[in-house]
Protein backbone atom coordinates (compact mmCIF):
# COMPACT_ATOMS: atom_id res chain seq x y z
CA UNK A 1 0.00 0.00 0.00
CA UNK A 2 1.41 3.75 -0.66
CA UNK A 3 0.55 6.71 1.14
CA UNK A 4 0.41 9.70 -0.88
CA UNK A 5 1.76 12.76 0.79
CA UNK A 6 -0.61 15.16 -1.52
CA UNK A 7 -0.12 18.61 -2.25
CA UNK A 8 1.06 21.21 0.85
CA UNK A 9 -2.03 23.19 2.04
CA UNK A 10 -1.93 26.48 1.05
CA UNK A 11 -1.80 29.47 3.39
CA UNK A 12 -5.11 30.78 2.92
CA UNK A 13 -6.98 27.51 3.45
CA UNK A 14 -4.73 26.52 6.32
CA UNK A 15 -5.78 30.24 7.88
CA UNK A 16 -9.35 30.01 7.73
CA UNK A 17 -9.42 25.80 9.15
CA UNK A 18 -7.63 27.42 11.93
CA UNK A 19 -9.62 30.67 12.05
CA UNK A 20 -11.47 28.77 15.29
CA UNK A 21 -8.39 28.97 17.25
CA UNK A 22 -6.71 31.43 19.14
CA UNK A 23 -4.05 33.36 17.57
CA UNK A 24 -1.79 33.16 19.66
CA UNK A 25 -1.20 29.54 19.08
CA UNK A 26 0.94 31.05 15.64
CA UNK A 27 3.88 31.18 18.40
CA UNK A 28 5.77 28.80 20.64
CA UNK A 29 4.23 28.87 24.08
CA UNK A 30 7.27 29.41 26.79
CA UNK A 31 5.78 28.16 29.27
CA UNK A 32 4.69 24.49 28.70
CA UNK A 33 7.06 24.46 25.37
CA UNK A 34 4.63 23.22 23.08
CA UNK A 35 5.20 24.01 19.21
CA UNK A 36 3.60 26.56 17.32
CA UNK A 37 0.20 25.43 16.12
CA UNK A 38 -0.37 22.87 19.02
CA UNK A 39 -2.54 23.34 21.84
CA UNK A 40 -0.79 24.25 25.27
CA UNK A 41 -0.49 21.62 27.89
CA UNK A 42 -0.35 21.33 31.52
CA UNK A 43 3.43 20.06 32.27
CA UNK A 44 2.26 17.96 34.86
CA UNK A 45 -0.57 15.84 33.52
CA UNK A 46 -0.12 16.64 29.62
CA UNK A 47 -3.75 17.45 29.83
CA UNK A 48 -4.55 19.89 26.93
CA UNK A 49 -5.92 23.73 27.51
CA UNK A 50 -8.61 24.94 25.70
CA UNK A 51 -6.45 28.11 25.97
CA UNK A 52 -3.43 29.43 25.51
CA UNK A 53 -0.98 30.15 28.46
CA UNK A 54 -1.24 33.96 29.35
CA UNK A 55 2.56 34.21 28.99
CA UNK A 56 2.39 33.05 24.95
CA UNK A 57 -0.62 35.34 24.37
CA UNK A 58 2.05 38.15 25.63
CA UNK A 59 4.46 36.52 23.14
CA UNK A 60 1.79 36.38 20.23
CA UNK A 61 0.96 40.29 21.08
CA UNK A 62 5.06 41.10 21.14
CA UNK A 63 5.47 39.44 18.15
CA UNK A 64 2.56 41.00 16.14
CA UNK A 65 1.51 44.76 17.29
CA UNK A 66 3.00 47.54 17.62
CA UNK A 67 1.87 48.70 21.43
CA UNK A 68 0.26 52.43 21.43
CA UNK A 69 1.48 52.74 25.44
CA UNK A 70 5.09 52.84 25.14
CA UNK A 71 5.44 53.25 21.27
CA UNK A 72 7.53 50.43 20.63
CA UNK A 73 7.49 48.13 17.13
CA UNK A 74 6.57 44.54 17.21
CA UNK A 75 9.18 42.07 18.42
CA UNK A 76 10.48 44.66 20.75
CA UNK A 77 9.48 44.09 24.39
CA UNK A 78 7.07 46.85 26.42
CA UNK A 79 8.52 49.08 29.03
CA UNK A 80 8.02 52.00 31.53
CA UNK A 81 10.01 53.93 32.00
CA UNK A 82 12.85 51.81 30.33
CA UNK A 83 12.46 49.12 32.47
CA UNK A 84 11.47 46.22 30.75
CA UNK A 85 8.27 44.88 31.43
CA UNK A 86 7.78 41.31 32.23
CA UNK A 87 4.53 41.03 29.75
CA UNK A 88 2.85 43.43 27.48
CA UNK A 89 0.41 46.35 27.74
CA UNK A 90 -2.90 45.58 27.90
CA UNK A 91 -3.38 48.16 24.67
CA UNK A 92 -1.11 46.33 22.76
CA UNK A 93 -3.27 43.02 23.32
CA UNK A 94 -5.98 45.20 21.77
CA UNK A 95 -3.82 46.15 19.36
CA UNK A 96 -3.07 42.57 18.35
CA UNK A 97 -6.60 41.54 18.17
CA UNK A 98 -7.87 43.78 16.03
CA UNK A 99 -4.32 43.10 14.02
CA UNK A 100 -5.41 39.36 13.64
CA UNK A 101 -9.28 40.13 12.98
Amino acid sequence: MTLHAGAPMPDSLRHQMRAKQHPARSVPCPHCGVAAHKPCRLRTTGRLLSQPHPQRISDWAQTTACCPACQVEPTTPCHDEGRERATVHARRYQEAEATAA
